[in-house]
């Protein structure tokens, strides 16, 4: 059983660490591209922004220094749950990754499981995961369960089993399909996904390129949330690309509204995902 709500929790991922600026001169690279990103986004739905940095190159980056100034910026102007990857690039060392957390974002990604990631290797080790899972306790950071095939579900039961629940009390999980290499992006693999959940968790889903739609659709149907943005998706509709991470944001809300799950504002997103209320 998952947790129900009356509406969906949109959240945002401007970046990613894949495209480069040079290939894709709108994505959001610097640090007011950023805030103004998110400033939009919140504008027409969007509660919580899922952050990769780049550096003054344009390059992925796991800088403490810019990391602490991204979360202090997005929090002095935005309203935004501010979320952390700690999947980083592909290349990056499991300490940097860990050490993420000590920007004290309010939240912060959790890989569970190691996948073939395109050509390359998304490395997540069971140690790895368990370390990063106990720091957040420590630090009072919620985790978002990052789920890139259904296994990857068994090893968040067994988690939660051996170590305990995550800061907040409330175990929520972003289900990433369409990735070569994880699952596919339909609408028979998300309902298959739900089964493995564990009790009591809520969902987002994410769609990975042309499977943004579908994914996006089956987990509003599924009493799910959403998760969207340019570092799933470069393009909105066949032949035609995305403009901007509102675009993508607003037709998110758009799709919730139809659903009659309208997008839930910050607080009632605060209180679903268990985080501090000091932040």
């Amino acid at each position: 059983m998952t947790a129900s709500s009356s509406g969906t929790l949109i959240t945002v991922a401007p970046t990613g660490a894949e495209h480069s600026k040079a290939e894709v001169p709108n994505l959001p690279v610097t640090l007011e591209e950023l805030v103004r990103t998110g400033q939009d986004c919140e504008r027409v739905g969007a509660s919580m922004i899922h952050v990769h940095i780049r550096d003054a190159e344009a390059r992925p980056s796991l800088d403490q220094g810019l990391l602490k100034e991204t979360v202090a910026a997005l929090r002095g102007e935005t309203n935004l749950i501010v979320q952390l990857s700690t999947g980083g690039a592909v290349t990056d060392p499991e300490e940097d990754r860990l050490a993420v957390l000590d920007a004290m974002p309010d939240s912060a990604s959790c890989t569970m499981g190691t996948v073939n990631f395109g050509d390359a290797v998304f490395m997540n080790r069971w140690e790895f995961i368990v370390e990063l899972h106990k720091r957040m306790q420590e630090r009072e950071i919620v985790p978002e369960y990052e789920i890139f095939d259904v296994g990857q579900l068994a090893s968040l039961n067994r988690l939660l089993d051996e170590h305990g629940a995550p800061a907040g009390g409330h175990v929520h999980v972003d289900l990433v399909m369409g990735v070569p290499g994880g699952m596919p992006g339909t609408t028979e693999m998300l309902t298959s996904a739900l089964r493995l959940l564990p009790q009591g968790a809520s969902f987002s889903a994410t769609g990975i390129g042309r499977t943004s739609l579908p994914v996006m659709l089956a987990s509003l149907s599924a009493g799910g949330h959403l998760r969207v943005g340019m570092e799933d998706t470069l393009s909105y509709a066949r032949g035609e690309r995305v403009r901007d991470n509102a675009q993508l944001a607003a037709r998110a809300a758009a799709l919730s509204r139809i659903a009659q799950r309208p997008p839930i504002a910050v607080d009632e997103a605060l209180t679903l995902l268990g985080v501090r209320q000091s932040r």
